[in-house]
């Protein structure tokens, strides 16, 4: 596989944030305006979202990684495979192609930006936040490892499972949550809010990385690892 140079990376990053962060903010502001039902506005707003995930996972990831996630980034990080360096600007790129992709559905639907008054706060949306990050790199790391050809689709079907079985709507995702905070419309979520989600969105990431270090490491080589010692 060709190496792609940093300004390639960050760009693939930036990009893929920006059309994911069109398609689940275009998509709410197309659902509220045409369906008038929260449960159906909802489904119309799950559907896009798992769908375009496959596709950039797919189109993106042989050059950036595809993470689109200061979350999935931090994880990467600590298991050493971007640099700490890197890491930082993959976080600054996805952060800023995320504030543009809600600028562009804006700007599709003739919208201004405002900040969201979408009151999303508690600790069963903390609670589902740590659980909707968990589950996504715990999904992130176990593909890797048994199914990487098949990553794009078990991260958008796991995404769309998501959205309905979390109290949160499952964001998953610092940067996103940030760029939703611009939007006062059906996906949006209160700048006041964010510091929660955040939080719990590193948190579930760390305890997914903890976990699933732990129970993808073969037998073998725990084993080996004790006769060593």
């Amino acid at each position: 596989m060709p190496r792609f140079d940093l300004s390639r990376r960050l760009f693939a990053e930036a990009l893929g944030s920006a059309l994911l962060v069109a398609t689940v903010v275009g998509s709410g502001i197309m659902a509220e305006t045409l369906t008038k039902d929260m449960a159906l506005a909802l489904l119309c707003n799950t559907l896009p979202t798992g769908a375009i995930l496959v596709v950039l996972i797919s189109i993106l990831s042989p050059i950036s990684g595809a993470h689109f996630n200061p979350a999935v980034t931090l994880v990467f990080a600590l298991r050493r495979e971007i640099t700490a360096s890197d890491a930082i600007f993959y976080i600054l790129a996805q952060i800023a192609g995320a504030l543009a992709g809600t600028l562009i559905a804006h700007l599709m639907f003739a919208i201004p930006m405002e900040m969201s008054l979408k009151m999303r706060t508690g600790s069963a949306q903390w609670f589902a936040e740590t659980i909707a990050t968990f589950g996504l790199v715990a999904t992130i790391l176990a593909g890797l490892r048994f199914q990487r050809t098949s990553l794009p689709w078990l991260v958008g079907l796991y995404i769309t499972a998501a959205y309905w079985f979390t109290a949160s709507t499952s964001f998953a995702n610092p940067a996103i949550a940030i760029a939703r905070a611009f939007s006062n419309t059906f996906s949006g979520i209160r700048p006041i809010d964010l510091p929660g989600f955040i939080i719990a969105q590193l948190s579930g990431a760390l305890l997914a990385l903890a976990i699933m270090t732990w129970l993808l490491r073969p037998a073998d080589r725990a084993i080996c690892s004790k006769a060593s010692s």
